[in-house]
C-alpha cells in the first residue's frame, strides 16, 4: 500500500481529514499495476491502520472512517 501518489509526496489523506465518498485515500500495487482505493463513505478519518509501503491482504481494513451524521 502507498499512502502518497509518489515517493516524497505528501500523503493523500491523514488522520483528522474529512473525505468524501469516492475520494482516493491510498494506492495499492498488485502485479505492477497501481489501483486507486476510494473511500466507500464520506466522513472523517479517525485512524490509519497501515503504514506506507506495508504489504496488505485482501479485505484488510486500512482506515477507520467516522461517517458524517
Amino acid at each position: 500500500v502507498y499512502l502518497a501518489a509518489s515517493p516524497g509526496a505528501k500523503p493523500l489523506v491523514a488522520v483528522g481529514d474529512h473525505i468524501n465518498a469516492g475520494e482516493t485515500i491510498c494506492l495499492i500495487e498488485a502485479m505492477k499495476m497501481f489501483n486507486k482505493i476510494e473511500a466507500e463513505k464520506s466522513g472523517t478519518i479517525s485512524a490509519r491502520l497501515i503504514e506506507n509501503e506495508q504489504p496488505v491482504e485482501f479485505d484488510q481494513e486500512l482506515f477507520i472512517i467516522e461517517p458524517d451524521e
